[in-house]
């Protein structure tokens, strides 16, 4: 089988090379699974990079959400188990993880669902407790983890106020379905949400970024708020000052999705159930912005870490090489 092999850790386009491999062999409780389209995340970047909580043994194969297909034939959402990730024909993951792939979404949306609007239900409903009429702001709203945090919050009935940096992002964050959008590249953030929420601030905000992204949100939070830590994609871990969430009476709640698998993986299977039923009624949708071949993975994976992609850019093993889907379904 081919698969992407990183050998040395570095920029995604340097280091991941393209080989021919054995398939690989699964060990005990786990299946083998045809990898139908895997998803890029930017912990596959950080990964690449070493910089990441989870170090594989090189030489691995990034890739840590899929749509496969079973032996038996079934379509499952996976998270591969390394050092045999997605970025390949084949891929190994633990059986007792797999999810079933909605049918109403096609093979790159389905792979597309799993980790970034688990995160995101996880982030508003079970640690932010977000409620219908509140505000709800989304930084990277065009990104990968902002988009389905945005479409969850207008499921969940909120307000949603989505920042983006650039011009060009700003159509596709009023495409998802946010009220207001403001492009941190032009405009002052905190003016700006201050003035679309009449002084009183966001009573939620959810934060993938970190960086001059939380500065920003201790400054916009309403009085009882609370800033939901996603991840830092910009490289800049805050040190939050706790003198300031006493004085302005909001809560600073850590998110690490990954815990749930091991502390309580029920709640995975029972977020997964409404997720199933928010994408049967159109609800939410994942938005892949692209479908890409896999001679075009390092490149792709290169562009989700210079930050200049929108929504999700999905690796989908059938497609030709030289050809490249926008958008519409392969």
């Amino acid at each position: 089988m081919q698969a992407w092999q990183v050998h040395e850790n570095g920029e995604p386009s340097e280091v991941m090379r393209l080989q021919d491999m054995e398939t690989p062999t699964p060990g005990d409780g786990q299946v083998l699974l045809k990898v139908r389209a895997a998803n890029i995340n930017f912990p596959d970047v950080l990964m690449t990079r070493g910089q990441y909580q989870v170090r594989p043994p090189l030489p691995f194969t990034p890739g840590v959400e899929i749509c496969g297909e079973t032996e038996d034939g079934r379509r499952v959402i996976a998270n591969p188990a390394l050092p045999y990730g997605g970025f390949a024909e084949y891929a190994v993951a633990d059986a007792v993880g797999l999810l079933p792939a909605p049918d109403s979404l096609d093979d790159a949306e389905a792979a597309a669902l799993h980790i970034g609007y688990q995160t995101g239900w996880f982030g508003l409903h079970r640690r932010a407790a977000l409620e219908a009429g509140e505000t709800l702001l989304v930084h990277a709203a065009a990104g990968g983890v902002g988009s389905a945090a945005v479409q969850l919050g207008k499921a969940a009935g909120a307000t949603v106020i989505g920042v983006v940096g650039g011009a060009e992002k700003v159509p596709v964050a009023r495409e998802l379905g946010c009220d207001v959008v403001i492009d941190r590249r032009s405009e002052d953030v905190v003016a700006r949400v201050k003035e679309v929420t009449g002084g009183r601030g966001a009573d939620v905000v959810y934060d993938p970024v970190g960086g001059e992204a939380y500065t920003q949100s201790t400054k916009v939070v309403a009085f009882e708020g609370r800033i939901v830590v996603v991840g830092f994609a910009s490289g800049v871990i805050p040190s939050p000052g706790l003198n300031h969430a006493l004085v302005k009476n909001y809560s600073i709640l850590g998110l690490h999705w990954g815990l749930y698998a091991t502390k309580n993986p029920k709640l995975i299977l029972r977020c997964h159930e409404q997720l199933t039923d928010l994408a049967a009624r159109g609800a939410i949708k994942p938005l892949v912005s692209e479908r890409v071949p896999m001679a075009g993975a390092a490149d792709a994976v290169q562009r989700v870490g210079d930050g200049v992609t929108t929504g999700r850019v999905v690796i989908v093993p059938s497609l030709e090489a030289g050809s490249q889907e926008n958008g519409a379904a392969a």
